[in-house]
C-alpha cells in the first residue's frame, strides 16, 4: 500500500484587499442572486463570469417544483457562456450566495455537479479558470484552477475510450 496526500492551495483575502477586477466581479455575483428563483430553499445564489473578452456572464440558481429539476447557479452562468460564447476563454467564475432565512457565516462552495460541469469547460479551453468564492464578512477565497477543487475528477478523455 502507497499512502498518498493530495494538498491545494488558496488565497484568503479580506474585500479591502481584493483587486478592482475581483471587487468587480463579487459584486455582479451578488447582483445575480436578485434574478434567482429560489422560493422552496430561500437560498440565492448568484455567479458572474469573467471571459477573456471582457464580458461579464451572470447565472442564478434556478429552482423548481420538481427537484431535483431545477439548476445552480454556477451551471447556468457557464452554460450560458458554452451556448452564446463557445469559442470565448473563461478566465475567472465568481460566486456568492445569502439566504433571507439563515445567516451564512462561511464561505460555501460549489456542489460536485458544478465543480465537475466547470472542470469540463476548463479542460475543453485547455485554460485554467480562477473561482472567488465570498464569504460573510467581505471574505473571499481565491482557487487558481477548478482541478483545486475537484482535484480527483472524472475526466472526459476516458470516455472517448469507451466502445
Amino acid at each position: 500500500m502507497k499512502q498518498k496526500e493530495i494538498t491545494i492551495r488558496y488565497n484568503e483575502y479580506t474585500s479591502k484587499e481584493l483587486s478592482t477586477l475581483q471587487s468587480n466581479l463579487i459584486k455582479q455575483s451578488v447582483k445575480a442572486q436578485e434574478s434567482s428563483h429560489s422560493p422552496y430553499s430561500n437560498f440565492r445564489v448568484g455567479a458572474a463570469i469573467l471571459l477573456d473578452s471582457g464580458e461579464i456572464i451572470l447565472g442564478s440558481n434556478q429552482e423548481n417544483a420538481a427537484y431535483p429539476s431545477g439548476l445552480c447557479a454556477e451551471r447556468v452562468a457557464i452554460y450560458t457562456c458554452g451556448s452564446n460564447h463557445p469559442t470565448k476563454i473563461i478566465k475567472l467564475i465568481a460566486i456568492s450566495a445569502s439566504s433571507s432565512q439563515f445567516d451564512i457565516n462561511e464561505v460555501l462552495a460549489p456542489c460536485g455537479a458544478c465543480r465537475q460541469s466547470m472542470l469540463e469547460f476548463e479542460h475543453k479551453q485547455k485554460a485554467d479558470i480562477k473561482v472567488l468564492l465570498k464569504g460573510a464578512d467581505g471574505q473571499v477565497v481565491e482557487f487558481n484552477s477548478i482541478k483545486d477543487l475537484l482535484p480527483i475528477p472524472f475526466n472526459c478523455d476516458e470516455l472517448q475510450n469507451v466502445s
